[in-house]
């Protein structure tokens, strides 16, 4: 009879869990959220010798303590949904330290099988991992493994489902490891208690809690202190063995814990379970190369080649595919503007659809690539050490080293995009940090700001507009960092998460993995841009198409086209000329009777004092869709509709020639466009790693923020210039 095992995949980061993941269930996987939040659930399937294995993918994670996210949510899964074993993936290079997740496993009384995976480059380095012997002393089953080439999967498989039948795994017991003689009576004494009372036994086994306790577990001791007067005397007795450790041996519990665990690992090690030649050095390559590429001066120069090598890899590369996806979009939307009559129907498909859901799509490409080769730096272990290297600048500012990335993603160097900038920034640990690093990202430069800041600096500092470009890029950042610092200060508070992070090897990935990766980020992207980009387009569509003008407003444009065509002493090119004023005209009356334009009439006697137009205030709004959107509005609005968005010189001149432009003015709202809130699937974004409420406090300060900032920069330019 078939028989459905649940089992949960565990692992550290970087062992091959997500490749072993791969190995078993193929593409027979479901993708979504743990509920309530963004760290990213995978399940799926595998049918072995008439059982099916449902796998549960647990995030990677050193720990069980609820120490950050991922390893919170490893511990609710394996507590709530109780699977019947688990997996654990263990980086066989590094033994020692993979073993520290499955004792914890086995403390909380997960039957476990160990995978023990890279055995091939185990062996290439002279290592040898008796894994019966192995077996025998954790008593629980231990397979080879080589996840990226599937040698071994097929043998871990059957050795799950006879774990899972056999009588073992019924009388398997949580692990006791002794503690010492500072803390084994205190959690004798803790255990009896929450025995005697059932203080979440349901849960958890008494020992595992009474040892979290003295770990300091934040999620468990919240949850203690709802269970009655015993919560607090379990907290109580865990700092009386602190007061104990710091007096005996000026130690603390969580410490005194770690040794013990890696002491019971080693014993179980040594004496004929694992052997390294005397003469091989298993970390020589890694520490030759990290030699050069951490170096103190060399290591960031060559960090910033690569980012800067990526990101022209990026651009370059996919403007290609793009200008093709471009071009198909442009077809596609002349085959719409024939097929369809003209009227509103053409020009909410072709202005409001095609437009707006394609120039959010012809993105794919660079996110495709991009998103590979981010997803290749970090399975190389490059990343660990660029977070390594910038981890001393940013913890000034109250961030970590990892939020590098999602700086320099997003714009950092000038034509990112705050979207995956945004998605990077899962790969920080601590949730304060992570959201500080959400809020500030999209300041940076993205390559949706990049023709307008290209537009006016040609057109209002010729000669200097490469230094004036640098300027407003370093700008980003300052702002950006001294903005992280007031946060963490004021609203974001909470201890700086300590830079603990063992590099890992390099390791050269799978392309298989890889890919599968990169595709997951970049279907995510996709989605977004059918379904909530394409609501927002008709949205704003709407808003700059109705109320139309009235008929008699119409009728008196025509009649003055009419003029000019019956007026014999123009000649055609004088009458075309003079048509297109016309026109012109239409379309700034017409574009500033609808919505858009009415709210952009009522904002002004707020944005006036940054030196902000009617106009100005209609290409913001835009902009809240997409920063695309600010060049191609203020064409509209200038009534240059016929000016090439991809051309915006001609625009530039148009501004140069408005006497409402000062350079106070320029410098003011250019500042307001790099810094105020992000476009909507940036936000969409944030949504989905934070929360709304944190989304909408980034659209509410960012906007704030750029504001004032260019109210200070108007008026006090203003003042200077006289």
């Amino acid at each position: 009879m078939d028989r459905t095992i649940r089992v949960a995949l565990a692992g550290n980061p970087n062992c091959g869990k997500s490749t072993t993941f791969n190995a078993i269930t193929g593409s027979k996987e479901r993708v979504g959220n743990y509920p309530g939040i963004t760290v990213e659930r995978k399940e799926g399937c595998s049918c072995v010798h008439g059982a099916t294995l449902r796998i549960i993918d647990l995030p990677g994670t050193y720990s069980l303590t609820a120490y950050s996210m991922e390893e919170l949510v490893a511990r609710q899964v394996l507590v709530d949904e109780k699977p019947e074993l688990a997996i654990d993936v263990v980086d066989a290079t590094a033994l020692e330290r993979s073993l520290y997740l499955a004792v914890q496993l086995m403390e909380l009384g997960v039957p476990v099988v160990l995978s023990m995976n890279m055995m091939d480059e185990v062996r290439q380095k002279g290592i040898h991992i008796h894994t019966r012997e192995l077996s025998a002393r954790l008593g629980v089953p231990v397979v080879e493994t080589v996840a990226k080439s599937g040698k071994g999967i097929g043998k871990l498989l059957k050795t799950v489902v006879d774990y899972a039948q056999s009588e073992a795994i019924k009388e398997f017991a949580p692990l006791h490891i002794p503690y010492g003689p500072d803390l084994d009576g205190v959690i004798q004494r803790m255990v009896d208690r929450i025995e005697e009372e059932q203080f979440l036994t349901e849960r958890y086994p008494a020992r595992f809690i009474a040892v979290k306790y003295l770990e300091n577990d934040e999620s468990l001791i919240k949850r203690g202190r709802s269970q009655g007067e015993l919560g607090l005397e379990l907290e109580a007795m865990a700092k009386e063995a602190e007061a104990m450790c710091e007096r005996d041996s000026e130690t603390y519990p969580e410490a005194v814990i770690a040794d013990y665990r890696y002491a019971f690992i080693n014993d179980i090690l040594k004496d004929g379970v694992l052997e390294i030649e005397p003469t091989t050095n298993a970390h020589t390559r890694s520490d030759r190369i990290d030699a050069v590429l951490t170096h103190q001066i060399l290591g960031p120069a060559l960090m910033l080649g690569i980012l800067y090598l990526m990101f022209t890899v990026t651009i370059e590369w996919g403007a290609y595919p793009q200008e093709l996806l471009i071009a198909g979009f442009e077809w596609f939307g002349d085959v719409c503007t024939r097929i369809l009559p003209d009227g509103l129907l053409q020009s909410l498909v072709v202005s409001g659809i095609v437009d707006g859901v394609g120039g959010v799509l012809s993105f794919v490409p660079l996110i495709l690539i991009m998103f590979f080769m981010l997803t290749f730096l970090e399975d190389l272990g490059y990343m660990a050490r660029m977070a390594y290297m910038m981890d001393r600048v940013f913890r000034f500012f109250g961030l970590h080293g990892s939020s590098v990335m999602p700086f320099i993603i997003s714009g950092g160097i000038p034509g990112g995009c705050a979207v995956p900038g945004i998605m990077s920034a899962r790969t920080l640990r601590s949730p304060k940090e992570r959201l500080a690093t959400l809020v500030v990202s999209p300041f940076m430069m993205c390559g949706a700001k990049l023709p307008l800041f290209i537009m006016m600096t040609a057109a209002f500092f010729p000669g200097s507009a490469a230094r004036v470009m640098l300027l407003f890029s370093l700008g980003a950042w300052a702002v950006a960092l001294l903005t992280a610092r007031i946060l963490r200060w004021a609203v974001i508070r909470g201890e700086p998460t300590p830079f603990v992070m063992e590099l890992p090897p390099y390791r050269m990935p799978a392309l298989s993995g890889l890919w599968m990766h990169t595709w997951e980020r970049t279907w995510q992207y996709i989605k977004k841009a059918g379904t909530v980009i394409l609501a927002i387009s008709i949205l704003i569509w709407a808003a700059m198409t109705f109320p139309r003008l009235p008929a008699e407003k119409i009728q008196s444009f025509d009649a003055r086209v009419a003029a000019v065509m019956q007026d014999q002493q123009l000649s055609p090119q004088e009458q075309e000329m003079k048509i297109n004023v016309i026109r012109g005209e239409q379309a700034e009356m017409a574009l500033r009777n609808t919505v858009a334009g009415r709210i952009g009439d009522a904002l002004l006697p707020a944005t006036s004092l940054a030196g902000f137009n009617w106009k100005m205030n209609i290409a913001v709004l835009g902009g809240f869709a997409a920063k695309e959107v600010i060049v191609s509005t203020l064409g509209t609005a200038y009534s240059m509709a016929e000016v090439d968005p991809e051309n915006p010189a001609a625009l530039g001149e148009r501004l140069k020639s408005d006497p409402h432009w000062t350079i106070p003015a320029v410098i003011g709202c250019m500042t307001f466009i790099l810094l105020y809130a992000p476009c909507f699937v940036t936000v969409i974004a944030m949504a989905r790693e934070s929360s709304w409420k944190w989304a909408v406090f980034a659209v509410v300060f960012n906007t704030l923020l750029a504001y004032i900032l260019a109210v200070i920069i108007y008026q006090a330019g203003s003042a200077m210039s006289g």
